[in-house]
């Protein structure tokens, strides 16, 4: 047996949204949960949630690495008319996951002490995200 769903999250720029309490209130029984973003400008990924500058760290380490197209660094890229954060947006989605895969045992994510589930928004303005949750029993 399994299940699927899609849960929405509203992003109001570029940051770390957890949605970690959603999943958990949506899985039941035993096994594998697969989430996926159905996104090319967006990541998921598992990350600390006690400590709010994690979050911060991590969006300023993949600014940093991956700045926006009106950096002098970036004129190389040529799919810009999107907006000088989209192309970069595009690199940070190609470098991190876009799905994951948590255990579920006996209706509980086998997630770490400090661990959550996050939506990594790699553009500039608010969007709606979707995330697919499949959990296969």
């Amino acid at each position: 047996m399994s299940q699927t769903t899609e849960f929405n999250i509203s992003t109001s720029g570029q940051g770390l949204y957890e949605f970690t309490r959603d999943v958990a209130q949506w899985v039941s029984g035993t096994g594998l949960l697969t989430l996926f973003v159905r996104h090319t400008s967006a990541s998921l990924l598992i990350q600390e949630n006690a400590d709010p500058d994690v979050q911060a760290d991590l969006r300023a380490f993949f600014h940093r690495l991956v700045p926006p197209t009106t950096d002098p660094s970036m004129s190389y890229l040529t799919h810009t008319y999107e907006g000088p954060d989209d192309m970069p947006a595009h690199i940070k989605a190609a470098m991190l996951p876009v799905s994951l895969g948590i255990p579920v045992i006996k209706g509980r994510l086998s997630l770490g002490t400090w661990q959550g589930i996050y939506l990594f928004e790699h553009r500039t303005a608010p969007h709606k995200r979707r995330v697919v949750a499949h959990l296969s029993q």
